[in-house]
């Protein structure tokens, strides 16, 4: 019975020491709490009673030493999201030990947080700390069923490389102008690839999420094409599996994150500036004090962007839509020009109606419009990305037509009942904090690869193929000495108790 309640106790630790913790007047969780958990940057969120304390009462240090006994280096951010609450984010630049997380009332020195783990916590550039995808995705509290996923594949009863390939390296090869493709391989952990097309640029961002999941996890072996570019390819009559990272109403690409999105989650608190956790740190006006007109800014890639910019001057007491540059219909700049000089993304959310208008595909940035703290009105569409089928209109959003013909009507009722507008941009922002974060996105990544391996029937590495390997620059490169992974001990643990 004692070992049987000794067990309960673990347990029982082990949830509260991770899940996060509920007091009265405050909440944190989040999967940087846990600092085992490797991501481009770790973080975690705290809810406070906004009747009780504001932002500024709150200490919070994240700290750790060497191996060597020197104050580890770590970057620390806070990211106030307004509404109560505030983000913290972390990302470490070397291996440390005794590391601590801290939270705390600063006049009453109150602790909500303090977790202390000795180490090794690794950066995420280390690879010395792999789990199985089961694991991460369950130390994520990530999902492991996911509609989109499941429907993708299951037009599959098995995927056959040997017939395959020689097919769809043939058709993707014919306009090399026009199309580029990549072929990839992911053989006992060691990635492999060989492009076709004259624009491939875009490998780069397949390459880097392969290389931070394979730090992350044990892949499976895997075997498939990448579409580099927007349009969808794979037409129903061939069905090839093609990942791509747009869908459309015609296609049946298998979808994946976009690659913006992509980026922005690996290259969190990196060289990119907009992601979907800095989005919420940088919002300046309150609901209230927001500009009552739509909003819209961006480049001329559809005729539909044009229409707006269009009804924008004929309507500028509630639309303000403008071209930054002028590229696929310079032409026609007199008419809907001259380009307006950009703004920061952050801006854009002085504005209380954001629209979301398809470019050359579906527009990429509305994922970081629904994490906002604007309503966001979303043109009808033949394309999308991996979470649309998931959002419901009148909840997350107002849906306008293709050749936005009810977009002026719309946003008068809006303007009218702004408690519905209200209620309905907190909907879309609630389903953006929890599903399209950092690491919900590379969480989609590995649901995704782990079922799409087992409709695989063999990989193979071809001869013509390049190894991917990193490419990390050597004078910023982080020393990683892993050091062997300990034994799970019952006496490590009730110590720690």
């Amino acid at each position: 019975m004692g070992i049987v309640n000794g067990f309960t106790l673990i347990l029982l630790f082990v949830v509260l020491k991770f899940d996060g913790i509920h007091s009265v007047d405050t909440t944190i969780w989040g999967p940087g709490l846990n600092p085992l958990i490797v991501l481009p940057a770790r973080y975690f969120y705290v809810q406070y009673d906004q009747d009780k304390f504001n932002i500024a009462d709150f200490n919070v240090l994240i700290s750790g030493k060497t191996k060597n006994g020197n104050t580890c280096r770590i970057w620390t951010n806070i990211l106030d999201r307004k509404d109560a609450s505030f983000i913290v984010r972390y990302k470490l630049y070397e291996v440390c030990y005794e590391f601590n997380i801290l939270v705390e009332n600063k006049k009453t020195l109150k602790k909500y947080w303090d977790h202390f783990d000795q180490g090794p916590i690794y950066p995420d550039e280390c690879d010395c700390s792999k789990v199985s995808i089961d694991t991460w995705l369950s130390n994520t509290k990530c999902r492991t069923n996911i509609e989109q996923i499941n429907n993708d594949l299951n037009q599959f009863k098995n995927v056959n490389f040997k017939t395959v390939f020689g097919k769809m390296a043939k058709l993707y090869s014919q306009h090399p102008h026009s199309t580029s493709v990549c072929h990839y391989v992911v053989k006992n952990n060691l990635i492999f690839r060989k492009c076709y097309g004259e624009y491939t640029g875009f490998k780069m961002f397949m390459d880097n999420l392969l290389l931070s999941l394979n730090r992350k996890v044990f892949l499976p072996d895997l075997e498939f094409f990448v579409n580099l570019g927007d349009w969808p390819l794979s037409s129903p009559k061939e069905q090839f599996p093609l990942f791509s990272w747009c869908g459309s109403n015609y296609s049946v690409d298998i979808v994946m994150p976009t690659y913006d999105i992509t980026e922005s989650a690996l290259e969190n608190m990196g060289r990119v500036t907009l992601d979907m956790l800095s989005v919420q740190g940088n919002i300046e006006k309150p609901w209230s004090q927001k500009i009552e007109k739509g909003f819209w800014m961006g480049r001329d890639s559809s005729k539909h962007r044009l229409n707006l910019v269009e009804l924008s001057k004929i309507n500028p007491d509630i639309l303000n839509a403008s071209i930054t540059n002028f590229f696929f219909y310079k032409e026609l700049k007199d008419k809907y020009g001259p380009g307006k000089k950009p703004i920061s993304f952050f801006k854009f959310f002085d504005y209380k109606y954001q629209l979301n208008i398809d470019g050359t595909v579906a527009a990429y940035r509305f994922p970081y419009l629904l994490v906002g703290d604007s309503l966001v009105f979303k043109q009808e569409s033949e394309y999308y990305e991996h979470f649309y089928n998931e959002l419901i209109p009148w909840v997350h959003y107002v849906p306008i037509k293709r050749h936005l013909d009810d977009l002026l009507d719309l946003i008068d009722i809006m303007m009218s009942d702004d408690k519905t507008a209200r209620k309905i941009s907190l909907n879309g922002q609630k389903y953006a904090r929890e599903h399209l974060a950092p690491h919900n996105i590379l969480g989609y990544y590995l649901l995704l690869f782990q079922n799409y391996s087992k409709f695989l029937t063999s990989v193979e590495v071809r001869s013509n193929m390049d190894a991917v390997i990193s490419t990390q620059n050597s004078p910023n490169k982080i020393a990683c000495e892993c050091e062997p992974e300990p034994e799970p001990s019952m006496t490590n643990i009730k110590m720690e108790l």
